[in-house]
């Protein structure tokens, strides 16, 4: 398998998440970064959010919206991406506006903006090259197969919103799971 192209852009607080074995890894979760480019992105992970170890949010790995893919974290680095399942997993960002800037807006909640062919091209290659790498790499499901927390609409706090909704239902499962060779995590409510 030829080897994908990744630009490595470490993130400058890399080196103080936590190291883990390549073993450890049985899961890829599947994001939308709901930000409009790669430059905001960037800038958002870069962001301290944990005083503690002096780290932020953000996945392994991001492809813009023409299919370049970067790497933010090491693998055997345990990123910041899915409450709960950060341990076990890899985190991949496709560059989408979802629903961006009213994400907390219960009025604007639709993701209207597709992934391009690009993306996707992209996503399916690196899964290729994680599978080939992990050994027990084995399931892959979407952020909000996973964080089904709620929080109050910015606009209308009785209405409780899902936190994560990415990568939403524009995203091409369909196509992403056959060609993975990964298995679709399911996960109680």
């Amino acid at each position: 398998m030829p080897a994908l192209a990744i630009e490595d852009w470490p993130l400058p607080y890399e080196e103080r998440l936590a190291a883990r074995p390549s073993s450890a890894i049985d899961l890829v979760v599947i994001h939308c970064t709901e930000l409009p480019d790669m430059a905001m992105a960037r800038e958002f992970g870069e962001r301290i959010h944990y005083a503690g170890t002096r780290t932020g949010n953000s996945g392994h790995y991001y492809i813009d919206l023409a299919g370049k893919v970067f790497r933010f974290v090491a693998d055997t680095r345990v990123a910041n991406h899915t409450y709960g399942y950060n341990p076990r997993s890899i985190g991949i960002e496709l560059v989408n506006i979802g629903r961006y800037p009213d994400w907390g807006d219960s009025r604007h909640q639709a993701f209207t903006v597709p992934y391009t062919a690009e993306q996707i091209a992209s996503l399916r290659a690196l899964l290729a090259q994680l599978r080939h790498d992990h050994a027990n790499l084995r399931w892959i499901a979407g952020h909000e197969d996973l964080d089904r927390r709620l929080e109050p609409a910015k606009d209308d706090p009785a209405i409780l919103l899902r936190r994560r909704q990415d990568p939403g239902p524009l995203f091409p499962w369909d196509e992403v799971v056959p060609a993975s060779g990964l298995e679709r995590l399911s996960v109680a409510p």
